[in-house]
């Protein structure tokens, strides 16, 4: 009885928890507000920044905020223009280069954006950069972070659910039980959601850099070149991002459809 209770309060919960991305329509749980998001990740923000070594290049630190600026402000019409004004008070937009050899780039809830010296290196133009930042941008706008927190949450729940159901279970079946369920949800959700975050950033970057005017086509090529540098990776089964390869094949089936739509 307890079991039922708990699934029937967990189903209400959820079901008036649930949002939509922008651009794809894909629905999702967002357990928490987004004030506790930003709030949390802004504080962290601070810290990070206030720590990090700023890049020394004026040339390069110009063209990040160029192009990120030019990402917010297609990013902000495309949120006007589609009833979702009451959306864009959650952002302030900042983009900061970070002295830094990582190939790297990341963006914090709230649309705090970082990238590293290591990723300017191999970008070539205005437009290699748009395919990055619009990538960290929809991450932004498409919430992920929020949905991590969610699914992270649920997990939890979960598993809170599971010890209940075995509480006359003997302590080996408790534990295995435990264990089976930790390498579960890890493999079968958390990763495979990872996985579809990255990619679905993927796409909604594309079509942000269209709206603010730069090439999408650019991405093929550019994700070429980050995957002729790549080394070591993970087997995309257990890996948070898609694999090199699938990422450029997603990407050229998307780029059709994206021109000309939009």
């Amino acid at each position: 009885m307890i079991k039922i209770l708990l699934l029937i309060i967990l189903l209400a919960f959820f079901l008036s928890s649930c949002g939509v991305v922008p651009l794809t329509g894909r629905r999702q749980i967002l357990l928490v507000s987004d004030q506790e998001v930003l709030s949390s990740s802004l504080t962290q923000y601070k810290d990070y920044i206030k720590a990090a070594p700023k890049s020394s290049s004026a040339a390069w630190s110009a063209m990040v905020t160029r192009v990120g600026k030019n990402m917010a402000a297609a990013t902000t019409r495309y949120l006007r223009q589609n009833g979702l004004s009451g959306e864009i008070k959650n952002f302030s937009w900042e983009f900061n280069l970070v002295k830094d050899d990582q190939v790297n780039a990341f963006c914090m809830p709230g649309g705090k954006i970082v990238v590293y010296e290591g990723l300017m290196k191999i970008i070539s133009s205005d437009d290699e950069l748009a395919v990055v930042l619009g990538h960290e941008v929809a991450h932004a706008v498409a919430k992920h972070s929020n949905e991590r927190m969610s699914q992270q949450m649920l997990t939890q729940y979960g598993a809170q659910i599971l010890n209940h159901s075995l509480s006359e279970k003997n302590i080996a079946v408790q534990k295995l039980a435990g264990i089976v369920y930790g390498v579960g949800t890890q493999v079968g959700v958390m990763l495979p959601f990872s996985r579809k975050h990255e990619s679905e950033a993927d796409y909604m970057g594309l079509i942000l850099m269209k709206m603010a005017g730069y090439n999408p086509d650019v991405a093929v090529a550019f994700w070429q070149k980050m995957a002729s540098g790549s080394t070591g990776a993970a087997p995309a089964l257990l890996s948070t991002h898609p694999s090199d390869a699938q990422r450029i094949r997603d990407i050229r089936k998307a780029l059709p459809e994206i021109k000309a739509k939009y």
